[in-house]
């Protein structure tokens, strides 16, 4: 997994309209970026509603909040609309970003073992370092301690 010093990696994702744009364009500020599992599921719903729930206090920070999954563009804006979302949510699909973070891991349920997404955190500075990394979270209180840190810079 990506870590703290590192350097956010210059990947291409789709927004929830299918429009192509790139980590690299947030450059000049801070950034939070957030993997999740897949959208419209009980923790990553209660995930992406709790950083809406503080959209205004990430927006006064100067700092943008980006969830990312590997679902479909399309599934992506059905989810913000369902919920009233207004994160912006990213596709991953091929998995480019899951593999630069290094939140594509391997998994067990129940004794099965599958690949999937890891919940993980980064939080990079203005120039593209990550500052903070948040590997395997919880979800409750976790946008407000994102928060915490994104006002402490």
């Amino acid at each position: 997994m990506l870590e703290q010093g590192g350097v956010l990696p210059a990947v291409t994702l789709k927004d929830a309209d299918g429009v192509d744009f790139t980590l690299e364009s947030y450059r000049g500020k801070p950034l939070v970026v957030y993997f999740y599992p897949k959208a419209d599921t009980p923790g990553c719903t209660n995930e992406a509603k709790d950083f809406t729930a503080l959209a205004d206090e990430y927006a006064a920070a100067g700092a943008p909040v980006i969830g990312i999954s590997k679902d479909k563009p399309a599934r992506l804006k059905k989810f913000a609309e369902k919920y009233g979302l207004t994160v912006i949510l990213a596709s991953d699909e091929p998995g480019d970003a899951c593999e630069a973070f290094g939140t594509w891991v391997e998994k067990s349920l129940y004794g099965r073992k599958y690949m999937g997404i890891e919940r993980a955190t980064f939080l990079a500075g203005a120039d593209g370092t990550i500052l903070r990394v948040w590997p395997k979270v919880k979800v409750k209180g976790h946008a407000a301690e994102v928060l915490e840190a994104v006002q402490a810079l």
